[in-house]
């Protein structure tokens, strides 16, 4: 067996959920099935233990634990224990990172992410039909499909969803996140989404996936195209239709992100969007 994510989860920051056990259990009576847990939350995984023990059947996912910071076997250890004390609830989901956050956070030089990937993957004593992986290109979201439950893409479109349906074939799990504001001002809703993808904009392996998507030199700088067709704004019902092109593409399950000024969580938008995204 393996976690039941349900049709849409949310993604917010792990460190968000530090003591966050009664809102995960807010999260999942609106209707929301699925938890991931964003940026590396640590090698003993101890948030994760947290929120499934305050939860009764929310899945819980990191998206995601770097190869590049903890070890595999660290990883097996902690993957046994929250497998063994919560069977069927929890998707380890790895990735390599960013050359800019690597070296700038470890001692290690960032060369040959593909590499270092297939290696922790080979080194990693966990069933693998429990791991996904950060997935952007094609060779990664192919490795995805071969070696683990699937992919789990980040800041992308409903178009790269489709591609990556058709490299995956039928049965792996694709489980795009989407950046969400609720917010049906046009200048308001691009300044909060642009802020949100300020970061994003100076990361290579996104940047060089919207080239591949067909967006421009200018639009890769942050243009009002890329913005919108990476956030999805408005109101209850824009958002809903976003997430659905998404399932339309083929995506499994889709997890919003819900883009705050101040990077915290929005427990009203939540509520908003439970009736239109989990009904």
């Amino acid at each position: 067996m393996t976690a039941e994510l349900g049709r849409v989860g949310v993604w917010s920051m792990a460190h968000l959920w530090t003591d966050g056990a009664e809102h995960a259990a807010e999260l999942e009576e609106l209707g929301f099935t699925a938890l991931w847990l964003g940026g590396s939350p640590g090698g003993d995984l101890a948030v994760v233990d947290a929120l499934l023990g305050g939860t009764a059947a929310l899945a819980v996912g990191t998206s995601i634990v770097s190869v590049w910071t903890d070890g595999p076997a660290g990883i097996a250890t902690a993957f046994d224990r929250i497998s063994t004390r919560f069977p069927d609830r929890f998707v380890l989901g790895l990735g390599t990172s960013h050359a800019a956050v690597v070296e700038s956070t470890t001692d290690k030089t960032y060369e040959k992410p593909y590499s270092k990937l297939v290696d922790y993957l080979d080194q990693l004593a966990v069933p693998m039909d429990s791991v996904a992986l950060a997935a952007l290109g094609p060779r990664t979201v192919k490795l995805a499909g071969a070696r683990t439950r699937g992919a789990l893409p980040y800041l992308v479109t409903p178009e790269h969803t489709a591609g990556a349906r058709e490299l995956l074939g039928e049965g792996p799990l694709l489980a795009p996140e989407q950046h969400v504001v609720l917010e049906t001002d046009p200048a308001k809703a691009r300044e909060l989404a642009r802020g949100a993808l300020a970061m994003y904009l100076e990361l290579p392996n996104y940047v060089n996936n919207w080239r591949r998507l067909g967006f421009s030199e200018d639009d890769v700088k942050g243009s009002d195209r890329l913005v919108d067709a990476l956030v999805a704004w408005g109101d209850e019902d824009a958002i809903r239709k976003r997430v659905a092109e998404h399932h339309a593409a083929g995506a499994d399950h889709v997890a919003i992100q819900v883009v705050t000024a101040d990077g915290g969580l929005d427990f009203a938008a939540y509520h908003s969007l439970a009736a239109a995204l989990t009904g």
